[in-house]
């Protein structure tokens, strides 16, 4: 049914039986990560659980929509690999400027 590279993957590696289990881990480490690299502020304890409820809520929805074939655990790289180029080069920019300081 899915059209997307990693879910001929992962069919082919583990098979349809715990085919919405894996997506959904996936989907939230990479969630978590998205999250982590771009969007995280520092927060009270009881709204960081709030948070991560929520996400963990959200990505059972999204995991429904993976399973009808849209690319979202691709997505889901895309974005932590471009946050995480983006942070690095931030840390390289910050680093640059505290030495020409």
């Amino acid at each position: 049914m899915g059209s997307g590279i990693i879910h001929h993957y992962i069919v082919e590696l583990i098979g349809e039986a715990h085919l919405f289990k894996t997506f959904y881990i996936l989907n939230v480490i990479l969630g978590i990560i998205s999250y982590k690299l771009g969007f995280a502020r520092e927060l009270p304890l009881l709204k960081s659980i709030i948070v991560y409820i929520m996400l963990f809520i959200g990505m059972f929805v999204i995991t429904i929509f993976n399973l009808f074939g849209l690319p979202i655990t691709e997505s889901l790289i895309v974005i932590s690999l471009v946050l995480a180029i983006y942070r690095f080069r931030m840390y390289r920019e910050r680093k640059a400027r505290g030495e020409e300081q």
